[in-house]
């Protein structure tokens, strides 16, 4: 654990958080660890929005249910 927080420039403490999943250490810390580990392509998975399927349903769920196409004016009644 000494040999892995001191390649990535971190402390021993951050790397258990980092371990842990703790919210509060940045996403630079995370990229870190994971460049350590040879896991830099793993990096792309994590902002890619299609391998985000929680992220698919709520963005789903909060589309409207029904669209409705404005009318136009009739006959060009209110043409000028």
């Amino acid at each position: 654990m000494d040999l892995m927080a001191e390649r990535a420039f971190i402390t021993r403490q951050t790397l258990r958080k980092v371990e842990r999943g703790d919210p509060g250490v940045s996403l630079g810390i995370y990229a870190s660890v994971l460049f350590v580990l040879g896991l830099t392509d793993r990096l792309s998975a994590l902002v890619d929005p299609s391998q985000d399927s929680l992220g698919q349903d709520l963005a789903e769920e909060s589309l409207p249910k029904r669209v409705r196409v404005p009318r136009g004016p009739k006959d060009g009644a209110n043409a000028a």
